[in-house]
């Protein structure tokens, strides 16, 4: 079954929101790419949970706020979101900059939450290992980059080509910018308040990353206490999208023993 659309008014914005699926709750935090989409993933996970995937403020079918400047911006919307659904025992899982998001959100405040699963976040920087450069890199070249499948790469190559959703890419990319451009793609005191995360964590991350390499994926596992650690072999920095049925199987194990 495709994914039922509604409008929510939160903070003077409206969000765009998709909700598919039954059973516990999953947030979905979208990533600076995917904004506005159902992939794959979420629709396998919609077979044993209720997912709720909202396009960020700023991002998709969603209104930019003025008052959005920073990611902390979004997870205090965020947490607000949760109360104002009263959404409880809620998996939270985010990707890249949603991973940010959502790592972020934990330290803050769990109590509505019940696990967390990062796919390839952003939010931390390695020492000698800089991020690739999502900002920089020419249209094409982000696209290969993103992906390790240079098949799926020309697939996304050719649909950009064909000047399809060019508005909602570039809305996309002006507010990841506004979000991401400095310091690129992270907090740098997002790494200070990681051991307050006491969730059951998942870290899944892609091995041949050219945004996000694995060592990242080493940083927060070794920041968050208990976390567990999952690197998925030829596979870049969107799993969900490259590995849909491995990410969504290695998800729906974690969230069965989190329970």
């Amino acid at each position: 079954m495709p994914p039922r659309e509604s409008t929510l008014s939160l903070r003077d914005c409206r969000i765009r929101l998709l909700r598919g699926g039954s059973g516990a709750p999953l947030l979905y935090l979208h990533g600076e790419h995917d904004a506005g989409d159902w992939p794959e993933m979420l629709q396998r996970l919609a077979d044993s949970h209720e997912i709720i995937a909202p396009d960020h403020p700023g991002f998709g079918g969603s209104d930019l706020p003025d008052w959005l400047d920073n990611t902390e911006d979004l997870v205090c919307f965020y947490l607000d979101f949760l109360d104002e659904l009263d959404l409880r025992d809620v998996h939270l899982v985010g990707s890249s900059i949603g991973g940010w998001i959502a790592a972020s959100l934990a330290a803050r405040n769990a109590t509505r939450l019940r696990s967390l699963t990062l796919l390839a976040a952003a939010g931390l920087y390695v020492d000698d290992t800089p991020p690739g450069d999502i900002f920089i890199w020419a249209p094409d070249e982000l696209l290969q980059n993103l992906y390790h499948d240079q098949e799926i790469a020309a697939a996304a190559i050719a649909k950009s080509h064909a000047g399809e959703d060019i508005d909602l890419v570039l809305k996309n990319r002006f507010t990841a910018a506004r979000l991401a451009w400095q310091p690129r793609l992270h907090d740098p005191d997002l790494h200070k308040w990681l051991h307050r995360i006491k969730l059951p964590t998942l870290i899944l991350w892609g091995a041949e990353d050219r945004v996000l390499p694995p060592t990242y994926a080493a940083a927060y596992h070794q920041a968050i206490a208990g976390s567990r650690q999952i690197v998925l072999p030829a596979c870049g920095h969107l799993p969900h999208r490259e590995r849909p049925a491995e990410t969504a199987a290695a998800i729906t194990k974690f969230l069965a023993e989190a329970r």
